[in-house]
């Protein structure tokens, strides 16, 4: 006997928000309409370094090749905005590290993929054998416009996905199934005239509106990108050691934004008030202590370094800051010495500027006691 399908996408929906997520959603498989928006991209190689984009052709565009007799995709979001997130105080102090308020906690991946196994399970229990495979970002899947055929918002202008009532601090995943399952309707939503994102951005990766140059976005510099950072865009990166959520913190819709329940994504204690030198000078066997279970890791102690090394150089000048790149001059890695000794560079020249101004001011008051002694008038006046 047939299951009756309405019924049992409900009942999905239901699970779904028992097991944690915010929103479930279901669309079919055609996403023809995609392709070649992402082919353009491609060929512009705004992908960088990541082949992975390229590698598997038009397969990320159709579920059905990637999982064959993928019917239907459940499409999941969970909300990660932690508590005290502290975005503007946090990004005001260029002494401290700034990191993507996503990462402050447990890696999401495998916590998400385990509920969306959960959840395949659950439908096992109520309809026998079927097939299901779940996806968190493991695998060649447009999970954006997934999403936003599934009912769960629109992609804004910086190409995350939005949500009228949860704006943009969420996770994605998805659930491949070979059942017939009704569909869910599109979000009839937009951005309008709205281009804050695209403004705020520090790099202006936001090349047009839905398209992002990656090569230029500072989630990829610090997170994906294997080799050096650009110098030119090194000074834009602040210190952001770790992704970037400019585009998302100035974006209207984000006022919706609720605080994650998941006690996982909370922020780790590690992570509050840390400096940058604090944490330049953490040995490698410190990063992987303190970075275990993170999204972080995976960066590897290398590229941290390389990270933090550019926002040294970008923070004010101060003695301390150039002992602790000093402290590791020459025991590092090719790659962290060349930041490192650009780093090194801008904090002379900070240094040269600074002693100018205090030349300069200096100067003008002896200048200004000049005059006061010709006019024979009293000091203070």
């Amino acid at each position: 006997m047939q299951p009756d399908w309405s019924e049992l996408a409900a009942q999905i929906k239901t699970w779904g928000l028992e097991l944690g997520f915010g929103q479930v959603g279901i669309c079919d498989t055609d996403l023809q309409a995609e392709e070649p928006k992402l082919q353009a991209w491609l060929d512009a190689g705004y992908q960088g370094e990541m082949a992975w984009m390229a590698s598997h052709g038009m397969k990320r565009a159709r579920p059905a090749e990637l999982v064959p007799g993928t019917l239907r995709v459940i499409s999941v979001r969970m909300d990660y905005l932690p508590e005290d997130a502290a975005f503007a105080s946090n990004l005001a102090d260029p002494d401290s590290a700034y990191i993507s308020r996503y990462a402050l906690g447990r890696d999401y991946h495998k916590l998400i993929r385990n509920r969306l196994k959960q959840l395949g399970e659950k439908i096992q229990a109520h309809v026998g054998p079927y097939g299901f495979r779940p996806f968190v970002d493991s695998a060649p899947v447009l999970e954006r416009p997934l999403a936003a055929k599934a009912g769960l918002g629109w992609q804004g202008k910086h190409s995350l996905l939005l949500n009228r009532d949860a704006g943009s601090l969420f996770f994605l995943g998805e659930l491949f199934v070979d059942l017939p399952l009704p569909v869910d309707a599109p979000i009839d939503d937009s951005c309008g005239t709205c281009v804050a994102c695209m403004t705020i951005c520090p790099t202006q990766a936001i090349v047009a509106p839905y398209t992002v140059d990656a090569r230029r976005c500072i989630s990829y510099l610090t997170i994906e990108l294997q080799s050096d950072i650009p110098q030119e865009l090194r000074p834009l990166i602040g210190n952001r050691i770790y992704g970037c959520d400019d585009c998302q913190l100035v974006c209207p819709v984000n006022q919706a934004s609720a605080v994650s329940a998941e006690s996982d994504f909370q922020r780790r204690p590690v992570w509050l008030n840390k400096s940058l030198v604090e944490l330049w000078l953490w040995t490698e066997q410190e990063f992987l202590r303190h970075t275990e279970g993170s999204a972080i890791r995976r960066i590897g102690h290398e590229r941290w370094l390389r990270n933090i090394a550019v926002a040294l150089g970008n923070a004010p000048f101060s003695e301390s800051t150039v002992q602790a790149l000093q402290q590791r001059n020459g025991c590092v890695s090719e790659l962290v010495q060349r930041h490192l000794e650009w780093a090194l560079a801008q904090q002379q020249d900070k240094q040269q500027k600074q002693q100018w101004q205090q030349q300069n001011l200096l100067s003008r008051q002896t200048e200004r006691l000049v005059r006061v002694i010709q006019k024979g008038l009293p000091d203070h006046a």
